[in-house]
């Protein structure tokens, strides 16, 4: 079992930049792959980035390539997501997820463990 709790969110300007954590309990937190995905209102709920167990591989939805950065401390049980030049339609509530068996990372399904979310607003 693992449970995730998010948190980072917040009010910015666009342009501006954000960084989100997700602190997981459990040992075997090293051995799961950890995904972000978020949720605008009335969307529904889109990949935006993965890391798998070792960190030396990582994933993004091309709305956020070169302007996001997922990582992962692994001996403090935190992933991370670095967020710059935010835009308005990055405004939404921002899940982790985390599975030991993820083959197909941008798959919301593949995941069996999320968080409560963290809400995340642009303004224009």
């Amino acid at each position: 079992q693992v449970q995730l709790v998010e948190s980072g969110g917040g009010l910015v300007q666009a342009g501006g930049s954000l960084r989100l954590s997700c602190a997981a309990s459990g040992r075997t937190f090293s051995s799961y792959t950890m995904g972000w995905f978020r949720q605008a209102p009335g969307k529904e709920r889109e990949f935006v980035a993965a890391i798998r167990w070792s960190g030396g591989s990582t994933y993004y939805a091309d709305s956020v390539k070169g302007r996001f950065t997922i990582s992962r401390d692994n001996a403090k049980n935190t992933l991370y997501l670095q967020m710059n030049s935010l835009k308005p339609e990055d405004t939404a509530v921002y899940y982790c997820a985390a599975d030991p068996r993820v083959i197909l990372v941008s798959i919301r399904g593949a995941y069996a463990y999320w968080g409560q979310g963290t809400q995340v607003t642009v303004s224009s």
